[in-house]
């Protein structure tokens, strides 16, 4: 991309110019609750039917920050923002956003929030332009500061070609990138991000990564939830993992990756039929799970004590078992998922979610 749409640039210099709020929303920069939390959330609980799509979730969000929440399709993500965002009541529990209570202070809250779903909620039918001017008029904008708002984002998102075309016949890409515009008409203090680059190409996630960096950097607090590791892993100061409508496991990357053990072993083997004896080695020696993969010629392991994997290693070759490649390094993100539920991240949850 070149520096003319350098859209993290781009955006950030525009936010820290105009970070406007309407008329009831504030003055520019000034949080009005207190402490250093953007959520705090105790014991929700969502209820459809029999299910519990959220069983018992407690947050604890710093304010500029970037927190990623972590599940598989069905786990919970959606159903916890839509209460965070006011959208649906919890069953149990509460919180509070920038101390504004979640049940009882529903308008402070929606004031200071915006919210991007998982497909774009604009109107296809209009243009780019007329969908931005449409929301900053919604939000309180004069019809010529309307337009002006509309360019600067318009310019910002590196959508000036486009602005006249209807959203129908946009890229994935940019159906995204105008989704986020809309939302951010007005800077909110917190923007929950649902899954926003599901779908995308790889150009088209760095720019919407690049636009959550540049959004960070001029204060706002967001909540972005993904099955995408790599994403997680770029953008988010924390991370919470959840399954099945529960957090089991919270903190840094580096937290959660040391949380599994020191490091991960794989071993390549040459031949297929070795897969199930060499497994059997492998977890006597090591004294922990191994596991199989899509690869019918490849083990992997989560270390604890690095000091065994030679050993390991010698009593494959001397019992016959030949190998062509092992490696040996710090856990990802995906395989600290795999450890902690027992399934690959793209993987469906056994359960059903609220549509949203």
């Amino acid at each position: 991309m070149s520096d003319r749409y350098d859209l993290g640039y781009r955006l950030l210099r525009r936010l820290v110019i105009r970070k406007e709020r309407v008329k009831g929303m504030g003055k520019e920069g000034q949080f009005l609750g207190t402490g250093d939390l953007a959520i705090e959330a105790k014991g929700l609980v969502k209820i459809f039917g029999k299910q519990r799509a959220v069983d018992g979730v407690d947050l604890a969000i710093r304010k500029g920050t970037v927190y990623g929440f972590l599940g598989p399709n069905g786990a919970g993500k959606t159903t916890t923002i839509r209460m965070l965002a006011t959208l649906t009541k919890p069953d149990a529990g509460n919180a509070r956003i920038f101390g504004h209570d979640l049940i009882d202070e529903g308008d402070a809250i929606r004031s200071r929030i915006s919210m991007t779903g998982q497909y774009a909620s604009i109107d296809e039918d209009l243009t780019g332009m007329e969908n931005l001017v449409m929301m900053a008029r919604l939000m309180g904008y004069g019809r010529k500061d309307a337009k002006v708002r509309a360019k600067e984002l318009l310019g910002a998102f590196g959508l000036e070609e486009a602005a006249k075309r209807q959203v129908k016949n946009y890229s994935g890409g940019m159906r995204r990138r105008i989704d986020i515009a809309a939302s951010i008409v007005v800077i909110p203090d917190l923007l929950f991000l649902d899954e926003p680059t599901t779908g995308l190409d790889p150009r088209s996630r760095n720019q919407v990564w690049a636009i959550i960096r540049a959004l960070v950097g001029s204060g706002t607090t967001v909540l972005l939830t993904t099955q995408y590791l790599d994403e997680a892993d770029q953008l988010a100061d924390r991370i919470a993992v959840i399954n099945h409508g529960k957090i089991i496991a919270e903190g840094t990357s580096g937290e959660l990756k040391a949380s599994v053990g020191s490091g991960t072993l794989n071993v390549q083997l040459i031949d297929a039929a070795d897969q199930v004896p060499a497994a059997e080695i492998l977890e006597q020696q090591l004294s922990v799970p191994v596991h199989y993969t899509r690869d019918s010629t490849l083990l992997s392991a989560q270390i604890n004590d690095p000091g065994l994997v030679a050993g390991a290693l010698g009593v494959l070759a001397k019992e016959g078992i030949a190998i062509s490649d092992f490696s040996f390094g710090r856990p990802s993100l995906d395989e600290v998922f795999l450890t902690l539920t027992g399934h690959a991240a793209g993987e469906e949850a056994k359960r059903e979610e609220e549509i949203s």
